[in-house]
């Protein structure tokens, strides 16, 4: 009985651990920008704010971008949407999606 409870309580800890590692609040400096466009932005004659406004307001998600990486970020889009551009944010990573927790203006 008492190796059953342990065995069951290393096995939480090993199902758990990975889960905890991954959603590890980090600060990444990117670029705002929406999902669907990524890096690229496709809207002819607009800046990139400016599509990224665009492509939110038709139901894209705001999206980071640092490096090659895409991430979808979750937040208060309001804050997000000052912040079109180089920028700092601090936040909860979980595979591909970043749950903002504050941003700011790159130095």
């Amino acid at each position: 009985m008492r190796f059953n409870a342990m065995a069951f309580a290393i096995a939480g800890l090993t199902l758990t651990t990975p889960l905890a590692i991954a959603q590890a609040t980090q600060t990444l400096t990117g670029t705002v920008s929406d999902a669907m466009c990524g890096k690229t932005h496709m809207m002819k004659g607009k800046s990139a704010a400016e599509c990224t406004r665009e492509c939110v307001k038709e139901g894209s998600d705001y999206a980071l971008v640092v490096g090659d990486k895409v991430y979808t970020l979750k937040g208060d889009k309001t804050s997000i949407d000052k912040f079109a551009g180089a920028n700092i944010v601090k936040g909860k990573t979980s595979g591909s999606t970043v749950t903002m927790e504050s941003i700011k203006a790159a130095q």
